[in-house]
């Protein structure tokens, strides 16, 4: 025997729900600004090495105690920052680290030849992951199979 349905309680769940999911997005987005905000701030501090303040012996110690999981990503923010032309810099707080990562590749290997209009427009037009998969095209000259991307990452 089914359960009483209860309206009330199933609108005001469901709004939940809702409320939820549209906070978790929104933070998402926040999150994403932050990170492009973080990575210009990482090149400065290994720049004007004000790792020392806080006695460590190098950047990397540095990087050690404020990344103790991974110091990939921040290497990779601050990637994002020293290769993006400042006009894209603006408009990475809208796409996020991700795809700020693969306009970096492109960025890095074209140098004053990247096309960052173009590349800009795509990385808001496409999906995440279709993003990342014309940036391969583009860089190795073939498609990568979804199996090649998840047998070389390991």
């Amino acid at each position: 025997m089914p359960p009483k349905f209860n309206r009330r309680r199933a609108i005001f769940v469901l709004g939940r729900i809702d409320e939820i999911l549209a906070w978790e997005q929104r933070k998402e987005i926040e999150r994403d600004t932050k990170f492009v905000e973080l990575g210009r701030y990482l090149c400065e501090v290994r720049a004007g090495q004000y790792w020392r303040l806080e006695a460590f012996k190098c950047f990397d110690e540095f990087l050690e105690r404020r990344f103790p999981d991974s110091r990939r990503k921040a290497y990779y923010l601050m990637s994002i920052h020293e290769h993006l032309p400042p006009q894209a810099s603006k408009q990475l707080k809208e796409l996020g680290w991700a795809k700020g990562l693969e306009l970096a590749k492109l960025a890095r290997r074209d140098r004053q030849n990247f096309d960052c209009a173009t590349w800009l427009h795509k990385a808001r037009q496409m999906p995440k992951e279709d993003f990342k998969k014309e940036v391969e095209k583009e860089l190795t000259g073939r498609e990568t199979e979804p199996w090649e991307i998840i047998y070389s990452a390991t």
